[in-house]
């Protein structure tokens, strides 16, 4: 299992991409959460409000959800991180397998 993070400029955004994700069973679900971002662009540190996404899914489609967030994502540059999940409870890897195959 692994776990992907990426941000979007707005909700809509993110709950579009998720919903692609998950229609494509590239993703079995996603966490979205409203946070204030700041960052270095273009030679001055921004701000602004984010919505970050916390996508789960297996390793074997890391590839894909990889070039399909590419393609989705509404930023010129992504964040796009994948977590290896070394320890998760048995019944929750389980669902999670079950509903990606």
């Amino acid at each position: 299992m692994i776990v992907i993070y990426t941000t979007f400029p707005d909700r809509e955004s993110a709950e579009k991409a998720v919903k692609k994700l998950l229609e494509e069973k590239l993703i079995a679900c996603a966490n979205l959460r409203e946070h204030k971002a700041f960052y270095w662009w273009e030679g001055k540190v921004e701000e602004s409000d984010e919505v970050g996404a916390l996508l789960k899914t297996k390793v074997e489609l890391w590839k894909a959800v990889r070039e399909r967030l590419k393609e989705l994502h509404p930023y010129t540059v992504p964040a796009i991180i994948r977590f290896d999940v070394d320890n998760v409870n048995p019944e929750y890897l389980n669902w999670l397998l079950e509903v990606l195959r």
